[in-house]
């Protein structure tokens, strides 16, 4: 049986403040569990409806009901299985190689997401602001799909990466230079901006290239694309001259 004292705990790690307070995060699902444990981040316990599904000789793994699991999970639909992880030290940012830079990414999705596309295509560094979203937010770790755990995520003032890198700084625009004729090469900062807003203004003076994805429909009516499937054709286009 789960006690009281670990609901309140646990329903507490859904928000960002105990989050910091304690160090966890909330992961849900088999495969993203397995997925954080194989990359060797420290479990700090497991609830599950079933122990046969994890092959862990340790005293951190606690078999529940399915009641007592939908009082501690934040899906509409509830997994079989929820744990707690510490939350790693983030490493230092090292400037070189591609990194790519998030500019107030407020959707959990998208954060997810891109967090996914740095581990597809090789990317060991996201910068975020710090206005981007937790990327312990457990909606976030859904979407990475353990993909966290590949890629070092770091929070600071992106303009203060920016003034303190040798790279080359690429920012994504409607009207930037058509990413499909351009000659990219395979180091630099990347810069995605906010979902609603687009990049700061001061980003934009920074950067020293701006890309743009065209458009090929007849009407032209389509404003913009979702920030994560913009990051994905444009990581893409970097790592295709690579």
């Amino acid at each position: 049986m789960i006690s009281k004292n670990e609901i309140k705990l646990i329903t507490g790690l859904h928000q960002k403040k105990y989050r910091s307070k304690h160090g966890m995060f909330i992961a849900e699902g088999i495969k993203v569990i397995r997925e954080l444990l194989e990359a060797g981040v420290p479990l700090k316990a497991l609830y599950t409806t079933s122990t046969t599904q994890f092959d862990l000789a340790t005293g951190l793994v606690r078999e529940i009901s399915e009641q007592e699991l939908k009082k501690i999970s934040q899906l509409k639909t509830p997994n079989t299985a929820l744990a707690l992880f510490e939350i790693p030290q983030s490493e230092s940012v090292v400037p070189s190689g591609l990194i790519v830079a998030l500019d107030d990414i407020r959707d959990p999705g998208n954060l997810g997401t891109i967090i996914r596309l740095c581990d597809w295509f090789g990317i060991e560094h996201l910068v975020c602001s710090r206005g981007t979203v937790d990327c312990y937010n457990s909606k976030v770790i859904q979407a990475t799909m353990g993909s966290l755990a590949r890629v070092n995520v770091a929070y600071t003032e992106i303009e203060d990466l920016i003034r303190t890198t040798d790279l080359p700084v690429f920012v994504a625009d409607m009207d930037g230079e058509n990413v499909y004729g351009a000659t990219l090469p395979d180091k630099g900062i990347l810069v995605m901006g906010n979902e609603a807003n687009g990049l700061s203004e001061n980003i934009r003076k920074l950067a020293d290239r701006t890309l743009s994805i065209p458009r090929f429909g007849k009407l032209q009516k389509t404003e913009s694309l979702n920030v994560a499937t913009a990051t994905a054709i444009l990581l893409s286009e970097f790592k295709r001259g690579a």
